[in-house]
């Protein structure tokens, strides 16, 4: 790999950790903050949804967007307006002022993500492209393993450096995007926005039964997983008994799982078939689950708890670069488009897991669980039925 090729890779993989750093960053602080907004448990674990809300429904335009005016300028839009959403949050006199500058982060900091995924596309093809997207998928794992560290060493000094914290990560990616990121969607190839030629480009997408499949794969897969994180500040201060700086007790060893897959992934591209690959993700998952429920079961509440869900991203993390780039193959011509889909999906469940399923299963760690096991069902349902299981390739 060269200088020049590694530097793009880790600007890429800056852009896809902006969403996972925005989240799981202020988790310790949700106590601190509620006692310093006057604000109760839920209506600080209701910032998650008001970010997560916004974040899916803009990645449905932040891809569009790019195929419109360029995917170098949608960034530059996207991470400058998370800059000063993120100074708004550090500085937020109450929970409804918090409300919404998060909903502005989370309006804002897709653009990364969604365009970071089509950018990968646009570069690369065939077994290339899944090493790529795979080391991309391995950085970006590393975000949710030192975001809470970094949050819980941030919280000694005050909540609100965490805020600044994101603003000068935010900066700092959108500087080396500008700075190392060619720009892959020249004028020549560029659509036309509007919300008819938007509402068009979905309706392809969506009415592709093999695209919509593939993406409500990858969602599920990673809601059996984020239910965990949305859920950590009961998960680990209430069921494990961890105080605010001892978050990476849950982070670190699901996400050296998550690193792990991705290196496997990486390693058996253009070697083994994708449909072999798939077919392993998904009964390694399956095993995780349901190890998952026994222990909850059968032994009382403890680290131990957090062995299966790292074990179980091992699986999903060696499935994503597979199905994300067959997603995006369907429709190379809107494939930023197709990118903002894919996101949408991802999010549009994250957000149902954040404002419904969450806190119908945090009661107990064996909730959370069934859920995990009930996500990955809904999620091999749909990969069961596309080619990509099917057939060999």
């Amino acid at each position: 790999m060269t200088r020049n090729h590694t530097i793009l890779v880790f600007s890429l993989a800056a852009l896809t950790a902006l969403a996972p750093f925005a989240i799981d960053t202020y988790l310790p602080a949700f106590q601190v903050m509620g006692q310093a907004l006057g604000a109760t448990d839920v209506q600080i674990q209701q910032s998650l949804t008001f970010y997560l809300l916004p974040y899916a429904a803009m990645t449905l335009w932040h891809g569009a967007i790019s195929d419109a005016i360029g995917r170098i300028t949608t960034i530059k839009w996207g991470l400058g307006i998370f800059v000063l959403a993120s100074i708004g949050c550090a500085y937020a006199p109450n929970v409804e002022t918090l409300w919404f500058f998060r909903a502005l982060q989370g309006a804002s900091g897709g653009a990364g993500n969604t365009i970071a995924r089509a950018m990968v596309r646009d570069l690369f093809e065939g077994p290339k492209a899944q090493k790529v997207m795979a080391t991309v998928q391995m950085l970006f794992g590393i975000a949710p393993a030192v975001a809470p560290i970094i949050g819980g060493f941030l919280l000694g000094i005050h909540w609100q450096a965490i805020f600044i914290f994101l603003a000068i990560y935010a900066a700092l990616s959108l500087w080396a995007a500008v700075t190392f990121l060619p720009e892959t969607m020249p004028p020549e190839k560029r659509t036309q926005l509007s919300a008819s030629n938007v509402i068009n480009n979905y309706k392809i997408i969506f009415g592709d039964r093999e695209y919509t499949k593939l993406v409500i794969a990858i969602g599920a897969n990673f809601s059996g997983f984020f239910l965990y994180v949305l859920a950590s500040a009961v998960f680990l201060g209430q069921h494990l008994q961890l105080g605010p700086t001892e978050y990476g007790y849950l982070f670190i060893p699901t996400v050296t799982g998550m690193i792990l897959g991705s290196f496997i992934a990486k390693s058996v591209a253009g070697k083994i078939q994708n449909s072999t690959v798939i077919r392993l993700a998904y009964g390694w998952m399956l095993f995780m689950a349901c190890f998952n429920i026994a222990i909850c079961t059968f032994l009382p509440a403890g680290l131990i708890n957090v062995l299966p869900i790292a074990l179980y991203n091992i699986g999903m993390a060696v499935a994503v670069p597979i199905l994300s780039l067959a997603a995006l193959n369907q429709h190379a011509k809107i494939r930023g488009t197709a990118a903002s889909g894919q996101a949408f999906m991802q999010m549009l469940l994250s957000t149902v897991s954040a404002g419904f399923i969450v806190p119908l299963v945090w009661y107990a760690p064996s909730g959370l669980a069934f859920a995990m096991l009930a996500y990955l069902l809904i999620g091999l349902v749909f990969i069961t039925q596309t080619s990509l299981w099917r057939v060999k390739t």
